[in-house]
């Protein structure tokens, strides 16, 4: 298949790499289609293993009792990989598995990492499922040894050898191949391994050598957006630079895009990375507030902060959200010249008598007597129609459910007045953030984000529900609108 890899596999006290660990290793590497070397061992977890996982593999506490703890076998371990590449069936599995046990021993592990269950995939398209008791299944392999590791070793190895006779074993190499291929693109520096990535939502942050994060991104599937950039490196410049600088890559999952989307926007704000732009903090937006009859200007700059958020006569006569005063004013300016509206009825300009706009034939006239300040205030209104902020369209508080069905998470992301209240995954919560009142603060990213989200009415939007205003609520009853 490959001139030089390493089939392995491991059993586990459980699925969490972080806080589960190794209780048995087995090994196989092969140097140009010749098995080299054979290796396995029970390993001493320092736990106690769940009886479920007794039962699914049938090692017990007492096998390895007297077993070697892994940083006694880490050495062989990382001789038998030495130069090779890293192969098992779900490789992000056992990789992520073995790279933190290194990293508790101060140790780290590189290598290039092939996955069969994406070789399977690749070789045996019109198949839906490539877990190892389908492929066992479907090719008639059979082990008295499932869930031990040398025995799920030996049946991958044999799944190869059959692929490579039906297939040709030009195909299995070239397959192999490409998927080797396609992370060739992962920067030569980079200590995360890409098949660790999970493919879900989420959001995914680059870190160079210093604590703060290069760059933040979202995405449905973190895994793939995370490739696109370092596939993206050859043609985009900023993605170079990336790539030179990073080393590793972190990641934070949620149940869908919203929650992704709203992450995202948060740690950016509040983390600054210096490849990302347009999400960076404001640190001052304002809006021009429609003042009333008989004020003079007819319009106001206000700060967004200093806005009651919660108040929505206020909110529906401000128009436009800007990042800065220079930028407002040249918005305004451009519609006073488009529309033929007064200057200095604006604010712009200060003076006595007709404008220099009036002279020129560009102002309507309010300021020389040829239009009533009724007519203007309502062009002046239509003009600015169409950057109107919304009113928030629900009496109270709203959730929206988001629910990942590969990978169980819920979460209800709470909002007020076009602003993220909290985002929740049990009852407990749901019911504290259901009744908790806080200062809101109005963010521009959130409420574009939920303008055409939240803007249907209920019923439309089956994932959305009215939060109660008097007594708590509950993840079944938000439920009940999925």
């Amino acid at each position: 298949m490959l001139a030089c890899f390493v089939m392995l596999d491991l059993e586990t006290t459980g699925g969490n790499a972080v806080h589960d660990r190794i209780t048995e290793i087995a090994a196989v590497r092969v140097e140009d289609g010749v098995e080299v070397e054979r290796w396995s061992t029970l390993v001493n977890p320092g736990v106690r293993i769940p009886p479920f996982i007794q039962n699914l593999t049938g090692i017990t506490d007492a096998m390895v009792e007297d077993a070697p703890s892994f940083e006694a076998v880490a050495g062989k371990l990382l001789a038998i990989l030495d130069g090779a590449v890293f192969v098992a069936h779900n490789v992000r599995f056992d990789h992520g598995f073995v790279v933190n046990e290194l990293q508790r021993l101060d140790k780290r592990l590189k290598a290039k990492t092939l996955c069969t269950v994406r070789l399977s995939r690749k070789l045996y398209p019109q198949h839906k499922s490539h877990g190892l008791d389908a492929i066992m299944q479907r090719h008639g392999l059979h082990t008295m040894a499932r869930h031990r590791a040398m025995g799920d070793v030996d049946m991958v190895l044999a799944w190869l050898k059959l692929a490579q006779t039906e297939l040709g074993a030009d195909v299995v190499r070239h397959e192999a191949e490409a998927l080797l291929q396609g992370s060739a693109s992962v920067p030569p520096l980079l200590e995360t391994s890409i098949y660790d990535i999970p493919d879900t939502p989420g959001v995914y942050l680059f870190f160079g050598e210093g604590p703060l994060p290069l760059y933040v991104g979202k995405s449905v599937n973190l895994r793939s957006r995370v490739m696109s950039h370092f596939q993206a490196a050859t043609k985009v410049a900023r993605e170079m630079r990336i790539l030179t600088e990073i080393r590793r890559v972190e990641w934070r999952e949620t149940a869908g895009e919203l929650g992704a989307l709203l992450l995202e926007s948060r740690l950016v704000k509040d983390l600054q990375p210096v490849y990302n732009r347009q999400l960076r903090r404001e640190r001052q937006l304002s809006s021009w507030q429609l003042l009333p009859e008989p004020a003079h200007p007819m319009l106001k700059l206000v700060r967004m902060d200093e806005m009651d958020m919660a108040n929505p006569s206020g909110l529906n006569q401000l128009y436009g959200v800007y990042r800065s005063k220079r930028q407002a004013m040249d918005a305004l300016r451009e519609i006073a010249d488009a529309q033929g509206l007064c200057p200095y009825a604006l604010g712009l300009e200060s003076g006595k008598g007709a404008c220099f706009a009036s002279q020129i034939g560009i102002c309507g006239g309010l300021c020389a007597g040829r239009e009533s300040p009724a007519l203007h205030r309502v062009r002046l209104q239509m003009a600015l129609a169409a950057q109107r902020l919304q009113s928030w369209p629900h009496p109270g508080r709203v959730g929206i459910r988001e629910h990942h069905a590969n990978t169980g998470r819920t979460d209800i992301h709470i909002f007020d007045h076009w602003c993220h209240v909290a985002t929740v995954h049990n009852d407990d919560d749901l019911a504290e953030a259901s009744q908790t009142r806080q200062a809101l603060a109005f963010d521009l990213d959130t409420y574009r984000l939920l303008v055409k989200r939240l803007g249907k009415p209920l019923g439309a939007d089956k994932s959305l529900f009215h939060l109660p205003q008097h007594r708590a609520s509950t993840l079944k009853e938000a439920a009940h609108y999925d």
